[in-house]
């Protein structure tokens, strides 16, 4: 398989899950700055051209964050699985990783786009730059909720690493870097970012 690499969190996600899971990740690297991903031959890999995506070895190509992670913690040669082990904790991971997403994720990823990224993303989607304060706005009101749910908890699904934290990292990350740093105020995500922080996976 052939993983299609870039910068930015989504990949990160992906990178850090596979190191978690042993999963060797062949890959090559496409040029996101330089609008790669929208040329012809990376669309006919995946016509939404967003990054990254997965070739797998009979040309099938894989997209979509999650659900790549999903196929690798499937193949994975050993090890616990970061979905789950019982039907209870598969759902529950993916009621978690589900509300980071539209809850934190996008939020962020539309607050940065239509903002600091605007100028590479202008060409690129439909931005909305007078929306952009409101998307941060409603990530920082997430995270706060979210601070409340996992206090006590070592991992947002309790004492389980999963497919959420993973996520909310990646994503934390890049924010911190594009004008969306963490509120301090929220202890219990910031111990959680910190113990993702210090994991080998976070150098991937």
């Amino acid at each position: 398989m052939l993983f299609y690499d870039s910068v930015g969190p989504n990949p990160r996600m992906v990178r850090m899950f596979a190191a978690e899971r042993g999963v060797d990740l062949p890959s090559t690297r496409i040029d996101l700055r330089g609008g790669e991903n929208r040329q012809a031959a990376y669309l006919a890999k995946n016509p939404a051209g967003q990054l990254p995506a997965l070739e797998l070895d009979d040309g099938e190509v894989l997209a979509e964050i999650t659900a790549i992670c999903e196929y690798l913690d499937e193949i994975a040669p050993s090890g616990t699985s970061l979905i789950g082990s019982t039907p209870v904790e598969r759902a529950e991971t993916r009621m978690w990783t589900r509300r980071i997403d539209l809850g934190i994720v996008e939020p962020i990823g539309h607050g940065f786009r239509y903002a600091e990224g605007l100028k590479m993303f202008q060409t690129r989607i439909h931005c909305i730059p007078q929306a952009a304060d409101d998307f941060k706005q409603i990530a920082q009101e997430k995270l706060a909720w979210l601070d409340g749910l996992i206090a006590g908890r070592e991992f947002v699904c309790g004492a389980r690493l999963s497919m959420a934290d993973i996520l909310l990292f990646a994503f934390l990350d890049f924010a911190a870097n594009v004008g969306q740093p963490l509120n301090p105020a929220n202890a219990n995500v910031a111990a959680l970012y910190e113990r993702m922080k210090a994991r080998p996976s976070a150098a991937a």
